[in-house]
C-alpha cells in the first residue's frame, strides 16, 4: 500500500501537463481515431458492443457501518463460509496506522452476479467464459495502435501489486516501440 494510498499515487502520476483526464465519461470506441495509441482497461466485450455476449464478472455490493472504537483489528478480514452472506470486512482506519481514530467506518462487501448495469469486479473466466474470451481475442488480436490492459481489458483476476507492475511494464513496452519504430501489442501480457 502506498504511504498516502492509491487515490494519492495515481494522482501524483497523472498531474502531467500532457494528460487530460475525462471523469464520468464513456469511452466511445470510434474516437480512438483521434489519438496515436489508446490504452484501454474498459471490459473488452464491451469494446466490441457485446456482439458476441456478455463474459461473465462477479461484483459486489457494499454495506457500510460504523463502530465506535476498534471493529476487527485489521484492514481486511476475508470471510469464506457459505454461512457468511457476505465475503469481506474492510475497516479503514488500518490501512493509515499514521492516523488516530477512535471510530471506525467499515465495509461489508457481498457477492453476487453481474448485471448489466452493474460495475463488473471479478472475471469468472469458466469454458464458457473461456470460449466467448476466444472470440473476443480474435477480434481484439486485429486491431491496431490499441493496447488492452488490467482486469476489465485482459479479463483476468488481478491483485492491485500485479496490475501496477503489468502498468509499468506496458508502459516500458510502448516507450520501447517508439524508440525502436515498432508497433505496439495488443496485449503486453498473456490473456490465455
Amino acid at each position: 500500500m502506498p504511504k498516502c494510498g492509491y487515490t494519492q499515487m495515481i494522482k501524483s502520476i497523472l498531474n502531467h501537463e500532457n494528460i487530460k483526464v475525462d471523469l464520468q465519461r464513456e469511452f466511445i470506441v470510434e474516437e480512438r481515431t483521434h489519438y496515436d495509441h489508446v490504452f484501454y482497461s474498459g471490459p473488452l466485450d464491451a469494446f466490441y458492443g457485446y456482439q458476441y455476449g456478455r463474459l461473465g464478472y462477479r461484483t459486489l455490493d457494499f454495506k457500510k457501518f460504523t463502530y465506535q472504537g476498534d471493529y476487527q483489528g485489521c484492514a481486511v478480514m476475508n470471510y469464506c463460509s457459505v454461512d457468511v452472506p457476505y465475503t469481506r470486512i474492510t475497516e479503514h482506519k488500518y490501512f493509515s496506522p499514521w492516523e488516530q481514530h477512535d471510530g471506525s467506518v467499515c465495509y461489508k462487501e457481498y457477492s453476487r452476479a453481474c448485471e448489466e448495469n452493474d460495475i463488473p469486479y471479478y472475471p469468472i473466466r469458466q469454458m464458457g467464459e473461456m470460449a466467448l474470451l476466444e472470440k473476443y481475442l480474435s477480434l481484439a488480436e486485429n486491431e491496431t495502435n490499441i493496447t488492452f490492459v488490467g482486469r476489465l481489458g485482459t479479463y483476468r483476476y488481478l491483485d492491485m501489486d500485479v496490475t501496477i507492475a503489468e502498468a509499468l511494464k506496458t508502459a516500458e513496452v510502448y516507450l520501447n516501440s517508439l524508440t525502436e519504430n515498432q508497433p505496439m501489442p495488443v496485449f503486453t501480457v498473456s490473456v490465455r
